[in-house]
């Protein structure tokens, strides 16, 4: 318990400067005379703290103690501190006293300037929960099972080996490694309907990145698309800039490659009449059939 107690009045002098024994003994529900027997201690153990009496007198650190002993830069503090700050994804760690402990110890604090959250309007419980159980199954290489909604048939239940989590194009993603395909798999977080951590761990192994790239460059073709002018909006919502060449005319032009896949045909409809397939022909023709059986299903 006094041990406990130490630590944390260093961290609470690294963070008020000084302070006086009654507010000290006030803090941890001790006696003043405690609070003086743990400043021996500390002292006693090579922590420069010290104790002044008289009217502007207290309990205080060397000035410069910690950052003297730090090998940071201030700007790579700095660095640090936002990169904390930004964990504040899942709303998990931005509240809690990670960044008062690691702002005590820099000696200097980050402005609250930043808030990421990457769960879907209306969705936070979920979509949070969802991340912090791989999160968690990462860390701890755990195996997950998960209800996974795919491109081409009803959901189904697969047993995987997750590896990384990935934010790409405004999504999350798992870099998992399939335990019914044998392979290496991409999971959107969007598409788990459920999932359950197993007791079962694995040996780490890393996601090969270069091989899969490499890959994944012969499943995806060049696209050609045509946007008017009015849908300026959603042609950089989801184009890279360098993927877009404006017309004289306002309209836009797209090249881009993507896999030809049910997801392609269900992202094109998603523009309705305001796209038109330049390249390929055939995804053209595919585009027009799609929309003529959308027509046939529910026309009155």
């Amino acid at each position: 318990m006094q041990e406990s107690r130490l630590f944390k009045i260093v961290y609470h002098l690294l963070n008020k400067g000084q302070v006086t024994a009654p507010e000290l003994a006030k803090k941890f529900e001790v006696s003043v005379r405690t609070i003086y027997r743990d400043i021996d201690a500390l002292s006693g153990a090579g922590i420069p703290v010290y104790a002044e009496t008289g009217r502007n007198g207290g309990i205080h650190l060397m000035d410069g103690f910690v950052l003297d002993k730090a090998v940071l830069s201030k700007e790579e503090k700095e660095e640090i501190l936002t990169a904390v700050q930004s964990l504040n994804i899942t709303q998990s760690i931005g509240k809690s006293d990670t960044l008062q402990k690691l702002s005590a110890l820099f000696q200097f604090s980050s402005e609250d300037w930043l808030e990421l959250d990457f769960s879907r309007w209306g969705n936070e419980g979920n979509d949070n929960e969802k991340f912090e159980l791989l999160k968690s199954a990462v860390i701890h290489r755990k195996q997950v099972k998960l209800l996974y909604a795919g491109s081409y048939k009803a959901a189904s239940e697969r047993v995987v080996q997750p590896l990384k989590l990935v934010y790409k194009t405004k999504a999350w993603y798992l870099k998992a490694f399939c335990m019914e395909r044998q392979d290496y798999r991409i999971f959107k977080l969007n598409r788990i309907l459920d999932l359950e951590v197993l007791r079962e761990g694995f040996l780490y192994h890393s996601y090969p990145e270069e091989n899969l790239a490499e890959q994944d460059k012969d499943k995806y073709n060049q696209i050609v698309l045509r946007f008017p002018r009015e849908m300026a909006y959603r042609v950089y919502d989801e184009f890279d800039a360098a993927q877009v060449e404006r017309q004289e005319n306002g309209d836009f032009i797209v090249s881009v490659s993507m896999p030809e896949d049910g997801w392609l045909i269900g992202f094109l409809l998603s523009f309705g009449t305001k796209v038109d397939v330049v390249e390929p022909v055939y995804l053209k023709d595919l585009l027009a059939e799609h929309a003529r059986l959308i027509y046939e299903k529910n026309k009155p």
